[in-house]
């Protein structure tokens, strides 16, 4: 892939490593140095081109590798040129990989999920004119050598068919193991994978940083003791205990019979709080003219006899002379 400026001169190395940085790596000595923001827009026009093809040969509807997106990932870029082919005295872009540390969730051979943090295998293209010829080897097994990990232990985003074949024909990775996302794993991917800590490591790991840490925690509250069901009473039963007691009505209100003895076993209740709670016994009503009738048989007090004979008044001749008057002048009286 060749471009109007001098490739060569931009990347004095056959293999060139870029991060999200972006910057123009160092340049041979004796060579003229540009502008560093036309060296960098350089690199973004080949990220953007070979994004492109990379894109075209994969039949994907947009690209995913270019100069922005770079930029704002944390991924590491793997630049080939062909220095032999020097068209014009400025060399060409042979092709590129992609790689990056992703969090994943994967399955294991039993179907378990994992949370894994692997290499990722993010885009990986070789110009369609040097294919065959080893540049793809080469540039896969630098990048290898360069994050120090085994094939096996690599998650490729959506492989094509090319690059599984690539890898069953270079690295004899041929067994995946099925995964509900589009990254492919191989088999041998969990043999090195780290597991989690044993609860006893993880405790020790606690206390350490507690020890560690001199910051006081905040004491714990307590809080007050729950209260027994039993003791619980309903509103209409705890508020109105006072108008279970019957008040007893006056003389002689009060001479209907009463009952001897409380029943043993009082009627059943309902446990509503809607329902009103029981009153005492009601004395029945005397009426107006069956009281009167009881004053009148009633005997009189022998004090009264006493008072009686003692009054003039009362004695039989003036009650003679009293009841000889006329009864229009005996009603004066």
């Amino acid at each position: 892939m060749e471009f109007p400026f001098d490739v060569d001169a931009l990347f004095p190395e056959r293999i060139t490593v870029l991060d999200q940085h972006l910057r123009p790596p160092a340049r041979r000595p004796g060579t003229t140095t540009p502008a560093r923001v036309d060296l960098q827009q350089q690199i973004m026009t080949i990220l953007d081109e070979l994004g492109k093809a990379s894109a075209k040969a994969q039949n994907l509807s947009a690209p995913i590798t270019s100069a922005s997106r770079m930029q704002s990932n944390r991924h590491v870029v793997y630049i080939l040129k062909d220095s032999s082919a020097r068209p014009a005295g400025k060399g060409a872009i042979i092709g590129f990989i992609k790689v990056g540390y992703k969090k994943l969730f994967v399955l294991d051979d039993r179907e378990a999920h994992n949370e894994v943090e692997p290499l990722c295998i993010l885009d990986f293209y070789i110009h369609e004119s040097v294919q065959r010829h080893g540049h793809g080897r080469e540039l896969f097994q630098y990048m290898l050598q360069k994050e120090r990990v085994e094939p096996h232990q690599l998650a490729i985003d959506r492989p094509s068919p090319k690059l599984l074949k690539f890898l069953n024909k270079h690295y004899n990775l041929e067994t995946t193991v099925p995964q509900v996302n589009n990254f492919v794993i191989f088999e041998g991917f969990f043999a090195h994978q780290h597991r989690p800590p044993a609860p006893s490591l993880r405790a020790t790991r606690h206390s350490r940083a507690a020890a560690v840490d001199p910051t006081p925690t905040a004491p714990a509250r307590k809080l007050p003791p729950k209260r027994a069901e039993g003791d619980i009473k309903p509103y209409s039963s705890s508020d109105r205990e006072f108008l279970k007691v019957a008040v007893e009505p006056p003389w002689p209100l009060n001479r209907a019979p009463r009952r001897a003895t409380p029943p043993a076993h009082p009627p059943p209740r309902s446990s509503s709080l809607g329902n009103s709670p029981e009153r005492g016994p009601l004395r029945p009503f005397v009426p107006e003219q069956e009281l009167l009738r009881s004053l009148r048989l009633c005997p009189p007090h022998p004090t009264a006899r006493l008072l009686l004979a003692a009054d003039p008044g009362g004695s039989p001749a003036q009650r003679r002379r009293t009841s000889s008057l006329p009864r229009s002048e005996e009603s004066r009286y």
